[in-house]
C-alpha cells in the first residue's frame, strides 16, 4: 500500500523588529507667524538693501569712491535687478535707469535719470567691477539675517535648522576664468574640454527657504573643503543637516568648531567603522553613545585641532511608499535621546530634500545654472548678486506666508516670482504705498502649490536627445574661426 501523501508546512519567514517609520508625506516646517504689521513688514523690506552699512563696508576696500553718476548703492541694485527678470543684460538695466528705477536710491537733487545717460552700458559696466566681492557677499548674509527676524516659531526644538548641500554652474573659458576655474573634464572624455564648471557651496534655512551663505571654488575643490570655508565663524543656535557627501569627520568637527549642532548621514561602511571603533555591532535599531576619534586618512581643517567629536550612532529601519525597507545611519551631535527622539531626527532629515528645490529654484528660475562673464570676480559677484535677488523674492514669500500662517514651502517660487517682478516694475516710480504691498502678499499667499492625490514618481537625472542641425563644436572657437575662413576662401 502507497503511503498517504503529506502535506509540506510553509516555513514562515521571521522578520527584525522595525522600529516606526516616518509617515509616507513627511510633515512641512511648522507655519510661520508674525507680529508684524504691513507697514511694519513693508519697512523691513525696505531696509534689505543695506544703504546705512554700505559705506562701512567700502570704507575696508582698497580703493576709493566717489559720487558718479553710479554710486555704490545704485550698482549694487542694479547688479541685483539684472538677475530678478528674465533679461539679465546691462541694456535692460541701463534702460530702468533712464526710465527713473533708481531715483529714489541716488543722492538728493541728483536723480540719475535726470543725468545726461548715453546708451552705452560702460559706465554701469565700470562700476560693477569697482564694487568689491565682500559687499555682495556681506549683503547675502544681512539679507538672511534681517528675512529671520520677520517671523516667529519656525525653530526645530529651539534650533534653526540649516541645509547643507552642494552644486556647479558652468562659464566659459574667457578671461582669467581658466586660471581660476579650470575646464572640466567629465568622466573618461578624450576631447579637450571647454566648459569652466564653479563648485558651490549654499546653506539655506529650512524654516524660510533663505540663502544664509555661500562658498565657492574651482572642481579640484571638495564639498568637504567648503564646508570648512563656510563655516569660518560662529553659528550659535544652529543645526545643520547633510547628507552622505557630508557625513565625514572633517564635516563634524568644522560643525562643532563653528559652536553649532549637525544631524549627517553616514554611508554604512564609515557607520560600521565608527561603530566598532567604539566597541559596538551595527545593528539595525541601534542607538548608542560614540565617540569618533579621527583615523590616519582623516582630514581636518588647519585651523582646527584634531580632536574626537562626541555624539549619537543611529541605525534605523525607514520605510517610503514604493521603495523598499532601508536602514538610514545617521550620527548627530544631539547627545540626549529624550529630548531628540530617533524618530524627531528621522522626520527631520526626511526634509533635508528641500534644499534640492531651493537649489533647482537658483538655478533655473534664476538662471544661475550658466553665466556669461568675462572675469572670475565678476563671475562670483554675479553668483551672490543671483542669490540676494533669491532672497528678495522669499522675503516677499515669507511675509505672505507669516501673515497667512501657513507654511512658506506651500507656495509656488515661480508664481511669487513673477507677482514681485511686477509689482517692482510698475510701483517702481511711485512710493510703495501700504495698500499696493498688502494686495502682493495676499495674491502671493494665494499663489500655493496644488494638493496632489499622489505622489510624483522618481525622475532620472537624464536628458532626452534630439538631432541638431549643426555639428559640435570641439577644440578652441578661434581654431574653427580659421577652419572656416579657409574654406571660405576655397569657395
Amino acid at each position: 500500500m502507497s503511503t498517504p501523501h503529506r502535506k509540506k508546512k510553509r516555513k514562515t519567514k521571521t522578520h527584525p523588529k522595525r522600529l516606526p517609520c516616518p509617515p509616507p508625506n513627511p510633515p512641512t516646517p511648522a507655519c510661520l507667524r508674525t507680529s508684524l504689521s504691513a507697514h511694519q513688514l513693508l519697512a523691513k523690506f525696505r531696509s534689505l538693501l543695506p544703504a546705512s552699512l554700505l559705506a562701512a563696508w567700502l570704507a575696508s576696500a582698497p580703493q576709493s569712491f566717489y559720487q558718479r553718476a553710479f554710486t555704490p548703492l545704485i550698482t549694487l541694485w542694479y547688479c541685483i535687478f539684472q538677475r530678478l527678470g528674465t533679461d539679465h543684460t546691462l541694456s535692460n538695466a541701463l534702460a530702468d535707469a533712464r526710465d527713473g528705477g533708481a531715483d529714489r536710491l541716488s543722492p538728493r537733487g541728483k536723480p540719475l535719470s535726470k543725468r545726461s545717460l548715453s546708451q552705452a552700458t560702460t559706465s554701469l559696466s565700470d562700476a560693477r567691477q569697482r564694487l568689491p566681492l565682500e559687499v555682495f557677499a556681506q549683503t547675502l548674509r544681512r539679507s538672511a539675517q534681517q528675512i529671520s527676524t520677520w517671523t516667529e516659531d519656525f525653530l526645530w526644538l529651539g534650533w534653526r535648522v540649516v541645509l547643507l548641500d552642494g552644486s556647479t554652474f558652468r562659464l566659459r573659458p574667457k578671461g582669467d576664468i581658466p586660471k581660476h576655474f579650470p575646464p572640466h573634464r567629465p568622466g573618461n572624455c578624450k576631447k579637450p574640454p571647454y566648459w569652466c564648471v564653479v563648485r558651490v557651496l549654499v546653506a539655506f534655512c529650512l524654516g524660510t527657504g533663505a540663502a544664509l551663505d555661500c562658498a565657492m571654488g574651482s572642481p579640484k575643490i571638495s564639498e568637504q573643503a567648503l564646508t570648512a570655508t563656510l563655516l569660518a565663524g560662529p553659528w550659535l543656535k544652529s543645526l545643520f543637516v547633510g547628507d552622505r557627501n557630508f557625513g565625514v569627520y572633517s564635516v563634524a568637527r568644522t560643525i562643532v568648531g563653528a559652536q553649532a549642532q549637525a544631524v549627517l548621514r553616514l554611508t554604512k561602511s564609515r557607520a560600521a567603522r565608527l561603530a566598532r571603533s567604539n566597541g559596538l555591532r551595527l545593528r539595525d535599531g541601534l542607538d548608542a553613545l560614540v565617540t569618533w576619534t579621527p583615523t590616519a586618512h582623516d582630514q581636518c581643517p588647519e585651523r582646527l585641532s584634531r580632536e574626537p567629536v562626541s555624539g549619537r550612532l543611529l541605525a534605523l529601519r525607514v520605510h517610503r511608499p514604493g521603495f523598499p525597507w532601508m536602514t538610514l545611519y545617521l550620527f548627530t551631535t544631539l547627545t540626549d535621546a529624550q529630548i531628540y527622539s530617533p524618530k524627531a531626527l528621522v522626520e527631520l532629515y526626511g526634509q533635508r530634500w528641500r534644499i534640492e528645490l531651493c537649489l533647482r529654484f537658483v538655478k533655473t528660475e534664476m538662471d544661475l545654472d550658466f553665466l556669461d562673464c568675462q572675469s572670475a570676480d565678476m563671475a562670483r559677484k554675479e553668483w551672490l548678486a543671483g542669490l540676494t535677488a533669491y532672497n528678495l523674492i522669499r522675503s516677499t514669500m515669507v511675509a505672505a506666508a507669516a501673515r497667512a500662517q501657513i507654511s512658506v514651502h506651500t507656495l509656488s517660487f515661480s508664481r511669487s516670482r513673477q507677482l514681485f517682478l511686477t509689482w517692482l516694475l510698475r510701483w517702481v516710480i511711485q512710493p510703495h504705498e501700504v495698500h499696493r504691498w498688502e494686495r502682493l502678499l495676499d495674491d502671493t499667499a494665494g499663489a500655493r502649490l496644488p494638493r496632489r492625490a499622489q505622489p510624483r514618481p522618481p525622475e532620472p537625472r537624464a536628458i532626452r536627445g534630439f538631432r541638431e542641425d549643426f555639428p559640435r563644436l570641439d577644440g578652441e572657437r578661434a581654431a574653427a574661426r580659421k577652419k572656416l575662413r579657409t574654406a571660405n576662401a576655397k569657395s
